[in-house]
């Protein structure tokens, strides 16, 4: 009886001990998933900031290719 106890206790320490591993890696896995994202993140509201700049450059570009358009077409 004494050596069933033993085992009973050999194979929940076991068992508590890959319980715990499995939830270490699973939750290092996922920090490690979530830093990811949140990079990607960061690059998508880098671009997103930028996006009205680069369009009140392309308005300011247009005007000035309209302007040009018709300082020459008025000297032909």
């Amino acid at each position: 009886m004494k050596d069933t106890i033993i085992v009973a206790l050999i194979s929940l320490a076991g068992t508590m001990m890959g319980t715990f591993g499995g939830i270490v890696t699973s939750s290092k896995l996922t920090n490690y998933r979530i830093e990811q994202l949140e990079k990607k993140v960061d690059m998508h509201n880098n671009f997103a900031q930028r996006i009205p700049i680069l369009e009140e450059q392309q308005k300011v570009t247009n005007h000035r290719l309209s302007d040009l358009e018709h300082s020459f077409s008025g000297n032909c």
